[in-house]
């Protein structure tokens, strides 16, 4: 550390007196000492006022500017000198020696720019003002075909900069790909995929800039799928595999880039992987499992590229993918039946799939989580029952399998994502011409109806209480049944269907006027005092006068107003609200069959009242 005073001593006197030599054995002194304790020695460099002194040492004609640059790479390694150096105007020098020809000043003078900008919002600032991206990058642009050692390494550097200058900030992201650097860092990949270090360099580049929206189009536009799929099918070791993935999970997010990859092969890598860690027990086994199985499903979420794997289901990857469904492995499970619900995304695909039994694989995969219990895999297999169920002809044949029986199986469950899929898949079933025996079955299950009751009142999940006024309304609608009427009005459920009928989607405002209206045509007596209770009359009255209620509203509406004639109770609510008033204004209503039934509702309030 004495020889370090005397060193730095010097050096602040080489400002005045610039002999070479002294410089130079200076300069070696303060390397050592940097070698040896780099915090200590930075610290030393700090209270001796030396980094301003740089600035006049770093001459692009100066022999002594490779090592002034090395030192300050290295000083600012420690976080705490990162904004002494810009404070002490580095930067503005440092970038001019970018236009240097001295492949030895560019390496030095780039791991300084590189390490000044690493986590530090001064440094990246600093080189952003002065324009030293542009220039790294143009570097880039013209260095990236050589494949000399000496060139590769300056490539690693540069690399590594643009890197640290945009990490985690959105703008100078934005910056480097409207500089064009996603192209020149794909085919520098394509050139040096033999040489590890410019490789992760570039992966973590595409890491951070692959986050980024508009990254996506440039990315599509250059042949990155392929370069990364033959890259991924050389590794062997979990870390590099990894590195990929983490490129490739932001990238595949894109339906073009999806095509890509899957056209490029990655489908059958990743199967590869699935094969080869499935029974492993290794931490990094578990963790290449998830992610290999994670991305299947990604690429799958592309609809040209689900189609082209599904291939008429006669495809290789789909037959596949269905075996991880009675897979021992609860991430396959949960995989495959993620999978089928995105194969699961058009009608065709859907009756294929029915067709060949897929059902029954997925019924038996729930039967297992009854007991076991594994929520995801509990919920994605439900979603994949709710797809399949969405084509008219598969309603009645998932019916027959049994479907309903099983999927009742999870109405103890406390997760709203699985309550939500379990709602979804029996509305679905139901939801049809032919749906009024399994209606039936499903409005007279006392546990269920019950059980809608309670969650129709889930105020923190709007999901599940939307998805359990629809069911119960399509269980009256479906199966026009008076004793699944009496069911629902004993299980108090009138109260949320009339909550329902204020919905602000249209399509639930009716389904829930339609289902008052059957109960009120099928068991008024028994439901007349939950009408009184919850108010409809006035809330029917609210929806008639709103201009904004929709043709179907105000039609639906008019009918239920007639059925809730027979009641005293209800004809005394109509006529204290001078219903007739609003009801002749709608016989002038455009639509036609507003105005007829207006006319005929006009009648029976005349004749009542």
């Amino acid at each position: 550390m004495e020889n370090l005073s005397d060193a730095l001593e010097k050096l602040k006197l080489s400002s005045t007196d610039k002999t070479t030599d002294s410089v130079e054995s200076s300069l070696d002194c303060l390397l050592k000492a940097l070698c040896n304790s780099s915090a200590e020695a930075s610290m030393k460099i700090q209270e001796m006022g030396i980094l301003p002194v740089f600035p006049s040492l770093l001459s692009p004609q100066s022999s002594c500017t490779p090592k002034v640059a090395n030192i300050i790479a290295e000083v600012a390694k420690n976080e705490f000198m990162r904004s002494p150096c810009v404070e002490a105007g580095l930067i503005p020098p440092l970038i001019q020696l970018l236009n240097s020809t001295d492949q030895e000043v560019l390496l030095q003078t780039g791991r300084a720019l590189g390490n000044i900008c690493y986590d530090s919002h001064e440094g990246r600032r600093a080189v952003d003002l002065a324009g030293g991206a542009q220039i790294v990058a143009e570097h880039v642009k013209s260095l990236y075909q050589n494949t000399e050692p000496e060139n590769q390494k300056l490539l690693t550097v540069f690399c590594g900069m643009l890197m640290n200058y945009s990490n985690d900030n959105d703008s100078l992201q934005a910056q480097l790909i409207s500089m064009g650097v996603i192209p020149t860092l794909v085919k520098l990949l394509g050139i040096h995929s033999h040489n590890t270090a410019l490789t992760e360099m570039c992966l973590i580049a595409f890491g951070n800039l692959a986050e980024l929206e508009s990254s996506k189009e440039q990315f599509a536009s250059t042949n990155i799928a392929e370069e990364l799929v033959h890259l991924f099918q050389k590794q062997t070791e979990h870390e590099k595999k990894e590195m990929i993935f983490e490129v490739l999970a932001p990238l595949a997010e894109n339906d073009l880039i999806k095509l890509q990859l899957v056209e490029a092969g990655l489908v059958e890598c990743l199967l590869e992987v699935v094969a080869q860690t499935v029974d492993g027990e290794r931490e990094e086994d578990v963790s290449q499992l998830k992610t290999a199985s994670d991305l299947m499903v990604l690429l799958l979420l592309g609809d040209e590229s689900m189609q082209k794997l599904f291939e008429g289901g006669k495809g290789s990857v789909f037959q596949r993918v269905l075996s991880w469904i009675p897979s021992h492995n609860h991430q396959l499970q949960l995989a495959g039946a993620l999978a089928i619900a995105n194969f699961a995304r058009n009608d065709g695909n859907c009756i294929h799939m029915v067709d060949t039994g897929i059902v029954q694989k997925l019924l038996e995969l729930l039967d297992r989580h009854v007991e076991e219990g594994n929520v995801t895999v509990q919920h994605a297999a439900l979603s994949a029952l709710r797809n399949l169920a969405i084509p008219v002809v598969n309603k009645s044949k998932m019916l027959s399998a049994g479907v309903a029986d099983v999927v009742l199986k999870f109405l103890q469950s406390e997760m709203p994502p699985v309550q939500f899929k379990l709602l979804g898949t029996l509305r679905m079933l139901i939801d049809t011409q032919g749906g009024a025996e399994a209606a039936d079955q499903l409005g007279t299950n006392g546990k269920l109806v019950e059980r809608l009751v309670e969650w129709c009142e889930a105020k923190d999940h709007a999901g599940v209480m939307g998805e359990s006024n629809r069911l119960l309304s399509a269980l009256i609608r479906h199966s026009k049944s008076k004793e699944v009427v009496k069911a629902v009005i004993q299980g108090g459920g009138v109260k949320h269907l009339v909550t329902m009928a204020t919905s602000e989607h249209m399509i639930m405002q009716n389904e829930a006027l339609v289902a008052l209206g059957l109960i009120a045509a099928l068991d008024l007596v028994a439901a007349e005092k939950d009408f009184v209770g919850s108010s409809l009359v006035s809330m029917l009255h609210k929806l008639l006068s709103d201009e904004r209620s929709a043709p179907e509203i105000k039609y639906n509406s008019m009918i239920l107003i007639c059925a809730v004639m027979g009641s005293e109770p209800l004809h005394k609510e109509v006529q204290s609200l001078a219903f007739i008033d609003v009801v002749s204004k709608l016989r002038a209503h455009e639509n036609k069959t507003v105005s007829h039934q207006a006319s005929l509702t006009e009648q029976r309030l005349t004749a009542q009242s």
